[in-house]
């Protein structure tokens, strides 16, 4: 059988043109679907610039905000983690761009031990005044700008440096440390990734890389291309991990940058220092109205990475897995508002909280047993980094979710058996469409009284076929696999057709679960439901490949 790709973006020869008309710059991209940059030379060196755009909402609200970019590309040409460098040859990369100004700005991906520059030029409005950044967890030497409150900052049109070498992996933020009400507010936020350094651990053979493609990419079991950052997210075998996502939760309150926008108008290009200078702009009382993951709200966090249409929003909230992933989630609170963000389908297996490995005991300086909680929902604490781990299987379901039906000739999964194994599940031949299923439901059927070829008998009846929700999100068919559509409703049934958006009726079948903040005001945009903190996470079966190239 064919493997199919679920597309997550348009192929870069249209953007190019596109991304090069609105000032987008040639970087170093960090292999993965967390996307970002590297630094250049031996110190890791960043150039960042902070200066105002327009962000976009779907409520077709063009925003006043201000966020960090790049002022220069970084120039080496490919990027393999330390921790990768011995083990996977070489990764696809992620599109190369990193735009002058973004919210979130770029994520900054970094190796343990190894120093780190970051150098960033102010480019705000002069009446804006000075800017910095702050970098929580790290023991940073700060030179040139002048001295402010919590850091060394950069007068406008001045530079200030910022030099550490993180000294433990993990995800953290970094943001303004200048009038921060105001600032982080306005945009200036973002994210690092901190691989760690030397050999990975002992990663288990689940879905590792499986050889090279034709260009020296490394693969993952069935052939998909390799985009994780690193084996492991820390030097423990509990943090192996197949696929890594970041998102970064804020909030904004229009008004705020309205008035910016205004003060800033008003002022124009006044003297920096001079009396009248300055901005006063009031950040209470606070009443948010768009809710974003990394600075996109929901339908438009589903688009691609670096699409076209969010000039200065080129990060999206888009995960896909196959059933079986350790999925890592690298996420961050960068609002003054909790977020309680709820993922369907499993709980979260905390690892970390800003780089910091929770653990219940040690022997010398190694963990001996990881002791994060099992959350239903991970509440994003302003400023704090979690790194979890997520995975979906099927288990529970009380019904087989592939429809498998012995002696069913129209089935083209009706030979798949399933063996479990220790645990319980399917992973003797990791090629295997099943790969992963949960034995003990193997051809449990799901219909009482069924339309195609599933044999009667299961816990449910399901709804006539027309009712089935179907499109882009939803397969129209409540199995997995390759011809779900068929073995559902039959070779005559009238399911709607799995994906027309996309996908034939004898093409993918996934599960969409909605993840999605549980303070229902923030899955609105200006209160217009749905919208705000709002994303679907699609189970694909494993035989469609999963395209992490956008």
């Amino acid at each position: 059988m064919s493997a199919p790709t679920t597309r997550k973006a348009t192929t870069m020869n249209r953007m190019l043109p596109l991304l090069a008309a609105a000032g987008w710059l040639l970087a170093t991209a960090a292999q993965a679907a967390a996307p970002g940059i590297t630094g250049t030379g031996a110190a890791g060196t960043f150039n960042l610039t902070a200066q105002p755009a327009y962000i976009s909402q779907p409520d077709g609200q063009a925003v006043y905000s201000w966020g960090y970019g790049c002022r220069t590309a970084p120039t080496t040409s490919n990027f393999v983690p330390a921790s990768l460098s011995t083990t996977v040859p070489g990764n696809i990369p992620v599109t190369p761009f990193c735009s002058t100004m973004q919210v979130p700005g770029p994520t900054l991906v970094v190796t343990e031990g190894q120093p780190v520059t970051v150098q960033l030029t102010n480019n705000l409005p002069t009446s804006a005044g000075n800017t910095s950044i702050l970098f929580p967890g790290f023991n940073v030497t700060a030179t040139g700008g002048v001295t402010g409150l919590l850091t060394q900052e950069a007068a406008p049109a001045g530079t200030v440096t910022y030099t550490f070498t993180p000294s433990s992996p993990g995800t953290r933020a970094y943001y303004s440390g200048t009038q921060g009400d105001l600032q982080v507010e306005m945009g200036l936020y973002g994210a690092i990734i901190v691989l760690p350094s030397g050999a990975a651990p002992s990663c288990p053979t689940h879905n590792r890389a499986a050889g090279l493609n034709s260009a020296g990419n490394a693969l993952m079991t069935g052939g998909e291309p390799d985009y994780r950052l690193a084996l492991a997210a820390y030097h423990v075998t509990q943090s192996c991990y197949d696929r890594e996502y970041l998102f970064q939760f804020s909030e904004m309150d229009p008004n705020i940058h309205i008035q910016a926008l205004a003060q800033v108008t008003a002022k124009g290009a006044c003297t920096a220092g001079a009396p009248g200078c300055s901005l006063n702009v009031p950040t209470e009382p606070y009443r948010p109205a768009y809710f974003m993951i990394n600075g996109r709200s929901m339908p438009d966090d589903m688009d691609t990475n670096y699409a076209a249409q969010y000039q200065h929003q080129p990060y999206n909230g888009n995960p896909h897995m196959h059933p079986g992933d350790l999925t890592l989630l690298r996420i961050i609170g960068q609002g003054r508002w909790q977020h309680p963000f709820h993922e369907h389908g499993n709980h979260v297996r905390v690892l970390a909280r800003d780089g910091n490995l929770m653990v219940a005991g040690t022997s010398g300086t190694a963990a001996t047993q990881l002791a994060g909680p099992l959350l239903f929902t991970t509440t994003t604490t302003p400023g704090q980094a979690v790194d979890g781990i997520f995975y979906w299987t099927g288990k529970g379901l009380n019904w087989d979710a592939y429809a498998h039906h012995p002696g069913s000739s129209p089935d083209p999964l009706a030979h798949l058996g399933c063996t479990p194994d220790a645990n319980g599940y399917n992973t003797g031949n990791p090629t295997a469409v099943n790969y992963y299923e949960w034995c003990q439901d193997h051809n449990k059927p799901m219909q009482a009284a069924p339309f195609g070829d599933v044999g009667g008998g299961g816990p449910v009846t399901l709804p006539d076929p027309n009712l089935f929700t179907n499109g882009a999100w939803y397969g129209g068919s409540p199995y997995l696999g390759p011809d779900a559509t068929q073995r559902f409703a039959g070779p005559t049934g009238t399911t709607p057709p799995s994906g027309t958006i996309a996908n034939g009726p004898g093409s993918e079948a996934g599960f969409a679960f909605m993840w999605h903040s549980h303070n229902e005001r923030e899955i609105t945009t200006n209160n217009i439901f749905p919208g705000g903190m709002l994303m679907m996470m699609l189970v694909d079966s494993r035989e469609f490949v999963i395209d992490e190239a956008n």
